[in-house]
């Protein structure tokens, strides 16, 4: 092999890189051990609380040392691997911004105008059927439809608008509407993100759809799913207040601070010290760094005089009670001091005082800044508010703001938003700034400040500058801000996914069982089968595994449960490059070909089997990453990953290996006595079979489209919409208790029809665990609906537990093991959405493959009996489900998850066909004059060896997820079970003869013509 200094360099820069994005995952686990160390010495209901504590104390400290740079505990969170809500528990939520309510804002008065009324109507029933390719331009046609073709203009034009006037046309009027949409979806956008910031979650995710009105939002470790769904649902609230500066209320802090001081002297502290030691030390920081810790945690120096702490802002906490953890070193303009944001409570908690309050001016009011500075080490401003008005309210708000854009400064390389009101806010915001010139005007989005600019003077005709250090990016954020009071655009929740803790916890040790066995039983495969060239294989897919996790981190991948079924998965198929390789070999070498010519030609001739498999599984992934959501993605993500760092391993890593054996004992072998002619002289006629073969598909085609339409399928609430539970007991139940207890208590309801009566009730893994489906008020998604949904069935199950559990330890299974474990929730339009995606990711998948392998193969024949053994692959496992849900004792629903099941037999499939199709190529290019039926009746039993190989490696390592992964899983993994099998016969008896006979019927056209 050419360049190997080249490749081996590459392959320990590509491990030392791994090493180093693996080392965070491992050095954040120490923290939160020695964090849980620590809330250890609490009582038991405090232990949560203090855990986070601590955790919020280090967040800024240095914790991970590598010599050439120190990395605080927030930078290690950011850089570790990220685990999915399948594992991890948490709360998955999908919003969808109410474009309605924008185009009413918009229209103002004219939203009473009857044709109005109607073409909302319109628009909102096909938003709500699925039908809706454009909320916007339904409603402008059905309004100009409803009209009589009167103008859309008369219903937007207004003073405070100069971009539609009477003679705009209604074709500007919707790309105004559309621009409108966009901005206020945007401004959702910022709204959401930096609630979720203050919300305490770590490693959160939000992501705004593309083409759509959705925002994707995932929080890992939430523990009050109903506080999320208020908090994300809230209208946003922009104000505009006036400020002190903070050398006016410097005097009455510092009056505080000594205060504060006094009382903690007569009721000391229990030991503060102590924690904070233990604080600092757990995390690997010096005392001496540990400044700024929550109270509760303690101070750490104390060493320092006064006179010192002043100048340099180190305070000792018996000295400075205040100032230990507001330090007013930071304090500038309206902005009296910065804390950390494990001080934030302890700041409040001193502030909110009595006695303190007292000592600042009665109109005073606190707000935090909306982030940490990173320029203070993270540290939060804390702003001096003042109350100006009667009412307590803000002199002015965001409804008087009818645009902010973000723009690069006149001078420098500096951003600056340029903001502009209407007449009222003109008027009101010429006073404000007159009357405070040199002083600060803070802008609050939620209780929090964005910005809190200098006015440098009066403004009297509503168009602002508002300068600073803004990136551009700031800027837009900031613009974003201020649009985001413009137009009132709530977000619904459309869709909502609850998993509990404990159900985290059980899937990673599932997952990790499974992976463990799967990894032993194809690592001795390997060993076993093919001997010293086995074991090394199995050196390069360990290295394989290792690289694979090390690129997830790296790129900041989530990690699910299905993804670690495709780590899995990737290993079974990460096997078949290296068959196919020392299969090739072994040709080669019963060729009469010397060991290291064999070796050469044996890797040569494997290429291009081997990359048309790979490219053509990335493709059925690629389809399966942009298609599916959640879980399913990170399935792909694995997926897609491991096919490149296994493709990568096999080819040069296990060469290097084999290479390396060959110089320096001379032999190396490739099979054990009993496998070295494993299936080598077979002489099957697959072609003369090729009828029978057809009519046992045609037969099973006929069985599963009868069960299809005679039984259906077993959807899942992705796809009929509802609301689905898994819920653990505290003692074993049946099913059929459960049914009957929920559907009496659905049907006390007067509004409850018959399929909304009818619920499905399945268990769920063990005998205490059950999943019910509900339909009862499944178009209704608001929280009201769903808490009535939960009580009623809170209300029915109730009498099968042994104690008394209250109705909030049901719904939260952070107080209490048993409950709700997961909780779903699909809209109508939402499932409609999914149900077109499979159909589409499937089509495409199909028609992206059979594009590719007439690209490859030059033949359009080999593209069509790959496509059709393809889809029968599908379908037959479509017609299974369909038959045996019910029957068999686990989980047969047809979900997200099954769908990516089919993708990813479509790409396994295709990887087995290539193969064959391959050796036919080659073998038609070495025997031009042999009979066809003959030649592919040779490739297919030369290849045969390979083809169970591969099967078999794959099979087993399926079958260790489906006994042990636990029942999450467990029908997406019979999926790819029966997919395998299926798959593997169909190359051979449908794939291939559908080709044959193609080729031959073209054939025989030819030599008539």
């Amino acid at each position: 092999m050419q360049s190997k200094g080249f490749i081996k360099l590459i392959a320990v820069l590509l491990a030392l890189a791994c090493v180093y994005q693996l080392s965070f995952t491992f050095k954040t686990r120490g923290v939160e051990k020695q964090a849980a160390a620590y809330a250890a010495q609490f009582p038991l209901d405090q232990q949560g609380e203090a855990e986070q504590h601590y955790l919020d104390s280090v967040q800024s400290l240095p914790v991970y040392n590598l010599g050439f740079r120190k990395f605080t505990y927030k930078e290690c969170k950011e850089k570790e691997l990220n685990l999915g809500l399948d594992l991890k528990g948490g709360m998955n939520v999908m919003l969808e911004v109410q474009v309605e309510d924008v185009v009413k804002a918009l229209a103002g008065d004219s939203q009473n105008d009857p044709a109005f009324i109607e073409a909302i109507g319109v628009a909102n029933e096909a938003m709500k059927q699925g039908s809706s390719t454009d909320y916007i331009s339904d409603f402008v046609k059905a309004y100009s439809r409803l009209s009589n073709g009167r103008p859309i203009a008369e219903l937007f034009v207004s003073p405070d608008r100069k971009d539609i006037t009477l003679e705009s046309s209604d074709a500007d009027v919707e790309k105004i509407l559309k621009k409108e949409t966009e901005a206020a979806i945007g401004a959702s956008f910022n709204v959401l993100r930096s609630r979720i910031d203050h919300f305490g979650v770590t490693q959160p995710n939000i992501l705004r759809l593309p083409n759509s009105h959705r925002i994707l939002v995932e929080l890992p470790g939430v523990k009050e799913p109903q506080r999320v769904r208020d908090l994300l649902q809230g209208t946003a609230s922009l104000e505009f207040w006036t400020t002190y500066d903070a050398n006016e209320i410097f005097p009455a802090l510092s009056a505080a601070d000594k205060l504060i001081k006094a009382e903690l002297a007569q009721a000391p502290a229990a030991a503060p010290e102590t924690a904070a030691a233990e604080a600092a030390a757990a995390a690997g920081t010096p005392a001496a760094e540990a400044e700024g810790l929550i109270a509760e945690v303690g101070a750490a120096d104390s060493t320092a005089t006064a006179e010192t702490a002043v100048q340099e802002g180190n305070f000792d906490h018996s000295q400075n009670p205040l100032f230990a953890v507001l330090n007013p070193r930071f304090a500038g303009g309206a902005s009296i001091g910065a804390a950390y944001k494990a001080d934030m409570a302890a700041v409040n908690e001193y502030l909110a005082q009595p006695a303190v309050r007292e000592l600042f001016p009665a109109d005073i009011m606190f707000k935090w800044g909306v982030k940490g500075d990173d320029k203070i080490d993270g540290r939060f401003y804390l702003y001096a508010i003042k109350v100006s008005t009667p009412d307590g309210k803000a002199p002015l708000d965001g409804s008087v703001v009818t645009e902010a854009t973000e723009q690069y400064a006149q001078r420098g390389a500096t951003a600056e938003v340029s903001m502009t009101m209407n007449a009222e806010g003109t008027q009101e915001w010429s006073r404000m700034t007159g009357e405070n010139i040199g002083k600060c005007i803070a802008i609050v989005l939620d209780g929090y400040v964005y910005s809190a600019p200098r006015v440098n003077s009066k403004i009297d005709k509503g168009q602002s500058q508002i300068t600073g250090d803004f990136t551009i990016q700031e800027a837009k954020d900031l613009a974003n801000v201020l649009n985001s009071g413009k137009v009132p655009a709530p977000a619904k929740i459309i869709q909502d996914t609850v998993v509990g803790p404990s159900l985290g916890q059980e899937s990673i040790n599932a997952g990790m069982i499974s992976f463990v066995i799967a990894f032993i039983l194809v690592l001795l495969y390997m060993g076993l089968f093919y001997k010293t060239a086995g074991w090394m294989s199995d050196v390069a897919l360990l290295t394989n595994v290792f690289l694979l996790m090390g690129v997830l981190v790296s790129f900041g991948a989530v990690l699910t449960l299905p993804g670690i079924a495709g780590i899995v998965l990737t290993m079974g198929m990460a096997v078949d490059a290296n068959v196919i390789i020392y299969e090739r070999i072994k040709e080669e070498l019963r060729g009469g070909k010397g060991l290291s010519l064999a070796i050469k030609d044996g890797f040569s001739k494997a290429y291009s089997a081997i990359i048309d498999g790979n490219l053509t599984t990335i493709i059925t992934g690629i389809v399966l990453f942009i298609f599916g959501n959640g879980p399913v993605q990170g399935f792909a993500t694995t997926l897609i990953i491991g096919i490149i760092t296994s493709f990568f391993c096999a080819i040069f890593i296990t060469r290097l290996l084999i290479e390396w054996i060959v110089g320096k004992w001379g032999h190396i072998t490739f099979s054990r006595r009993w496998s070295e002619n494993f299936l080598n002289n077979t002489r099957v006629d697959f072609i003369a079979k090729r009828k029978l073969a057809y009519g046992i598909a045609v037969a099973l085609m006929v069985l599963s489209c009868v069960s299809f339409f005679a039984r259906g399928l077993n959807l899942g609430a992705e796809f009929t919409g509802g609301r689905a539970y898994v819920i653990r007991f505290d003692k074993p139940v049946s099913a059929e208790e459960v049914r009957q207890n929920v559907e009496k208590a659905f049907s006390q309801f007067a509004d409850a029809d018959a399929s909304s009566i009818s619920s499905e009730v399945k268990q769920y893994g063990k005998e205490n665990q059950m999943r019910i489906v509900t339909q009862y008020r499944y178009d209704d998604t608001s929280d009201e609906a769903t808490s009535e949904v939960e009580q009623i069935i809170y209300d029915a199950l109730k009498p099968l537990y042994s104690y008394d559990i209250t109705f909030e330890q049901f719904r939260n299974t952070q107080t209490d093991a048993n409950g709700i474990l997961t909780a779903d929730k699909i809209g109508p339009s939402i499932a409609k959405d999914m149900t077109w995606n499979a159909i589409y990711s499937v089509l495409f998948s199909l028609i992206a493959i059979g594009l590719y392998i007439t690209f490859r193969f030059k033949r359009w024949q080999w593209a069509s009996g790959a496509t059709a053994a393809l889809a029968f692959n599908a379908l037959l496992i479509i017609g299974i489900f369909s038959m045996f849900y019910g029957l068999l004792p686990f989980n047969l629903e047809v979900n997200q998850a099954f769908i990516a099941a089919i993708l990813t037999i479509i790409g396994y499939a295709i990887n087995d066909t290539v193969v064959v199709f391959d050796r036919i190529r080659e073998y038609l290019g070495l025997y031009p004059k042999r009979n066809l039926k003959e030649t592919v009746n040779n490739a297919i039993n030369s290849t045969l060896s390979r083809t169970i190989n591969t099967s078999g490696t794959t099979l087993v390592t399926l079958l260790a997820i489906f006994f042990f992964g636990g029942e999450t899983i467990r029908g997406f993994i019979f999926a790819l079970i029966i997919g395998v099998v299926v798959g593997t016969a169909a190359t051979i008896f449908l794939a291939t003869p559908i080709a044959y006979d193609l080729m031959t019927k073209r054939a025989k056209t030819d030599v008539e013509k």
